[in-house]
């Protein structure tokens, strides 16, 4: 890059342009001065330059017309979909030898890479809650030594369609209705519900996005995936197909739909939040990136398609291989220069990795790169710090809008010639040349199934099974799940005022299992209609146990990663408070003081305690367990506290672990809180293991499912 004259460069990490402007002149005293975007020193920022002190506005004011003029322009069109997004910057370690199957030098074990992550909403736009039932966006790019590579995905393995050329469709379905601009974030409403009872091959996606993975507790504790069916290629040219799984440290835990909606009330930013206190504490939010790997042969053995996107592969059928660990520790300097900016793409890949015939994938790459030009407005989106290369970028691209480099020579094409005669002459260097010997190459082996034949607008028959897969997804779930999706179903189609789009969609379900038809029918006090019409027999498949939230691999044993609040009040015993933050820390979970007062409150021994929320700004709905540590005084006073009983309610309710003292008695009677196994007296350890896991068996008794 060409240096201005008078200044020196230097290109650092994520390609930023460090100007370093040499100390000249009376006035540079090495202070730091506001000056305007050309560099010219401002005297005076608080008001606009006028003819007398109440005269007009002076048309000459540059700096007022600069200011509003940048502040005019600070938004960019939000991303269509994924537009409620957060992120935060980490690292990737490969952990196991994997040559054998790619010569990606991301994979060589021990190998670190910089990720930047992003997770995000799909439906509502960049103002939406963050607790929506939704999918979730989970995309990392890695700033590898051969280029960037980007795994754009989901926290859920399937998706609604199996070709691309359906995607705005549905989106504009689930998106707010056009003629009133509402339901914003939510799939609750006529026309998705019309969209999906239409389109039988989202009936396995439905359950997914019925399921309680869509009501995640934080970003550390959901999967990720990578959805398609990729490739991997050694340096021996040989091809295996891999699915790519995010595997939480912190396990999966997901929230009641009750507590979700009050924490969208209490703490909009709730999941955004949580990334940044996890960071801010050294509780960095880790996944294992694992991979299934299969042959051809494997592939041709299945009763399903590995190209259609609306499908998965069972971990019992083929196993997850961890290959590699991510640890996010950083988040962002600036909202809007990296979580806002960054433009991720399918197409961004490396030597080792390629593409399928997914249809679904195959119209991702066109998508993408033409969503960032029109988002971002230029072509040369990839100069943007977040999105450079952290390796050299070298080709004969320039110009455009918003270029920021300045390249050098005449030679802006490719192949050139000019110093044929062996003359050398500034600024006629040849510049790079292709590489066939490590650059990139698209594998031209077997990608899928029949992909020879005429060129034909239609899907493969290999796709047309709409129901199996689904039932097996909700025939693996545990008993509380399962009513939490039928319950979803519930709400959500009481949200549609359209019978004949209910009908349908019960029709669909049929399908899925006749039981699960039922207890939605009920729910919506309409009768179980006939099932569709099936393109192919419906299987029953053997239950995936690692499909599950609860009672699952990857439910968490422990609290560690978990908030657990303290609620006092005057007269609480100090030594009772002290030895349960000990405890809770002890087990790397996180201890919080909720007070009537964020000042303090008056200890046993006369201390005052400050508090980490004030009661009313703290409710219970953002915790993981509570502890009612009250004194008879401090409950006495807090039995006339509104928030005081619906912190423990809900906890009750949300099926919480709640350790209480002898004096808080009154407060849980009043709450209505019954004993049960997670409700334990604060005299022992036994409320710390509680407080590891919610108590499903409480449920039937404090709200009505499907």
């Amino acid at each position: 890059m060409a240096s201005a004259p008078g200044f020196e460069t230097d290109q650092g990490n994520g390609g930023e342009t460090h100007q370093h402007i040499p100390a000249s002149g009376p006035h540079d005293d090495g202070a730091q001065h506001l000056t305007t975007n050309h560099g010219v020193r401002i005297s005076n920022n608080q008001n606009q330059l006028k003819a007398g002190a109440r005269g007009p506005v002076l048309l000459e004011d540059f700096v007022l017309r600069e200011k509003i003029f940048h502040f005019d322009h600070e938004r960019i069109p939000e991303r269509i979909v994924h537009a409620r997004g957060s992120a935060a910057h980490g690292t990737f370690e490969a952990t196991d030898d994997i040559s054998d199957i790619t010569k990606a030098v991301l994979f060589k074990k021990g190998t670190k890479t910089p990720v930047f992550t992003r997770f995000s909403t799909v439906a509502g736009g960049a103002g939406s809650v963050d607790t929506p039932r939704d999918v979730r966006g989970f995309a990392v790019k890695f700033y590898t030594t051969e280029g960037n590579w980007d795994l754009v995905g989901n926290n859920i393995p399937v998706f609604f369609i199996q070709d691309a050329i359906k995607f705005p469709d549905l989106i504009h379905s689930v998106k707010m209705e056009a003629q009133s601009g509402y339901p914003q974030a939510a799939s609750a409403h006529d026309t998705f519900w019309d969209f999906i009872g239409l389109m039988p091959e989202s009936t396995h996606m439905i359950m997914w996005a019925m399921s309680d993975r869509t009501l995640p507790a934080s970003f550390a504790t959901m999967e990720g995936f990578g959805v398609h069916t990729f490739q991997m290629i050694n340096e021996a040219g040989e091809i295996k197909f891999v699915k790519f799984h995010w595997k939480p440290k912190a396990g999966l835990q997901s929230t009641i739909w009750d507590e979700t909606v009050k924490i969208a009330g209490a703490d909009p930013d709730h999941q955004r939040r949580d990334l940044f206190e996890r960071i801010d504490r050294g509780d960095f939010p880790t996944w294992e990136l694992g991979l299934q790997i299969f042959d051809k042969a494997f592939a041709d053995g299945l009763d399903y398609d590995v190209l259609d996107s609306t499908k998965l592969i069972p971990e019992e059928v083929l196993p997850v291989r961890i290959v590699g660990r991510m640890v996010l520790d950083r988040y962002p300097d600036n909202f809007f220069a990296e979580t806002e900016q960054v433009a991720f793409l399918p197409t961004n890949i490396v030597p080792g990795i390629g593409f399928s015939n997914d249809p679904l994938l195959q119209g991702r790459l066109f998508s993408y790169l033409d969503t960032q030009n029109s988002r971002l407005g230029t072509t040369n989106f990839h100069q943007i710090p977040i999105n450079a290369a952290k390796c050299p970028v070298m080709n004969f691209q320039r110009d455009g809008k918003m270029q920021t480099q300045i390249p050098k020579g005449r030679t802006n094409y490719e192949p050139n010639g000019l110093q044929a005669d062996g003359e050398v002459r500034p600024g006629d260097e040849p510049g790079p040349r292709e590489c066939p010997a490590t650059g990139y190459k698209s594998a031209t082996a077997f990608t899928g199934p029949d992909e020879e034949g005429e060129k034909l607008r239609v899907r493969a028959e290999s796709f047309a099974d709409h129901y199996s897969q689904a039932r097996m997804f909700f025939r693996s779930l545990a008993a509380p799940e399962q009513a939490h999706l039928a319950s979803a179903l519930v709400f959500e189609l009481s949200k549609v005022g359209l019978e004949h789009v209910r009908t349908r969609v019960l029709s669909n379900l049929v399908n899925v299992d006749p039981s699960l038809a039922e207890r939605v029918a009920d729910g919506l006090n309409m009768p179980v209609p006939a099932a569709s019409p099936s393109a192919a027999p419906v299987r029953d498949m053997d239950p995936s146990p690692a499909l599950r939230i609860i009672e699952g691999p990857l439910t968490p044993k422990t609290i560690e990663g978990r908030t657990i609040a303290i609620l006092i009040a005057d007269g609480s015993d100090a030594d009772l408070v002290d030895t349960l933050t000990s405890d809770i820390g002890d087990a790397g979970g996180r201890p919080v003081i909720v007070a009537p007062k964020i000042g303090g409150t008056k200890m046993s021994d006369g201390s005052l305690l400050k508090a980490d929320f004030q009661l009313a700004g703290g409710p219970s709905v953002l915790f993981d367990a509570i502890a009612v540590a009250l004194s008879d005084d401090g409950c006495k006073m807090l039995l006339k506290e509104g928030a005081a009983v619906q912190f423990v309610m809900d906890a009750f309710g949300h099926l919480k672990a709640i350790g209480h003292t002898a004096g808080a008695k009154p407060l849980l009677d009043k709450a209505g809180v019954e004993p049960d196994e997670g409700v334990i007296a604060l005299d022992g350890k036994g409320f710390i293991a509680a407080a590891a896991k919610r108590v499903w068996a409480r449920e039937p008794k404090v709200r009505t499912l499907a």
